[in-house]
C-alpha cells in the first residue's frame, strides 16, 4: 500500500477569533477551497501535536484561507492555547461516514426502506441524525432518538426540515 503524501507538514501558531466564545484555530494556507463541497470545506485527517484527527473538516475563513479549527479537548490534551505553536499534519479524508453497529442492528430489525432512505441522505445528514442520538444525555433518550430516526426514515424525513 503506497502512503499517502501529507497536504501539510508543519508548525502553525494557533489563534483566536476575537470576542466571547471565539474559536481557537490555526490557519491553513497552503490548501485551498473544495468548491464541489457545501462552504469550500475540505475534509482531512491526520494530526496536531500528536492527537489524532479523524473526518475533521478545513473551514474557510472568509478571505479565501482555510482554518483548522482546535476544540477545547484537543487544546487540554495537547496542552496548548492561542499563541502557541503546534505541529499539524494533514492527509486527505475520502473516507465513508462510519454508521456504528448499533444502528446497523436497528437497521436490520426495520423494513429495507428505512435503510435506503438514510442512505439517500447526504453525509451531512446522515452525521446530524448520528451526533443527535450520540449527543443523548441517558441510554433512555439515546434509544428514544434510534426509534424516531427509525420512524422518520421509513416517512422519508430528514431529522431537520420537511
Amino acid at each position: 500500500m503506497e502512503k499517502e503524501e501529507p497536504l501539510v507538514n508543519a508548525e502553525y501558531l494557533l489563534q483566536k477569533f476575537p470576542g466571547k466564545g471565539g474559536w481557537t484555530y490555526t490557519e491553513i494556507p497552503e490548501i485551498i477551497q473544495n468548491k464541489k463541497t457545501p462552504f469550500g470545506w475540505v475534509k482531512v485527517k491526520g494530526s496536531i501535536d500528536g492527537y489524532i484527527l479523524n473526518q475533521y473538516k478545513l473551514m474557510p475563513m472568509g478571505n479565501g484561507k482555510l482554518f483548522l479549527p482546535v476544540k477545547a479537548e484537543i487544546r487540554k490534551k495537547i496542552g496548548k492555547q492561542a499563541g502557541d505553536h503546534v505541529r499539524v499534519m494533514l492527509l486527505p479524508d475520502e473516507s465513508p461516514l462510519k454508521i456504528p453497529k448499533e444502528i446497523i442492528l436497528c437497521f436490520e430489525n426495520e423494513p429495507r426502506k428505512a435503510y435506503e432512505n438514510y442512505l439517500n441522505l447526504t453525509e451531512g445528514e446522515q452525521k446530524t441524525y448520528l451526533d443527535w442520538i450520540y449527543n443523548a444525555k441517558t441510554k433512555d433518550t439515546k434509544a428514544d432518538r434510534i426509534i424516531k430516526m427509525m420512524d422518520k426514515l421509513l416517512n422519508n424525513q430528514k431529522l431537520l426540515g420537511r
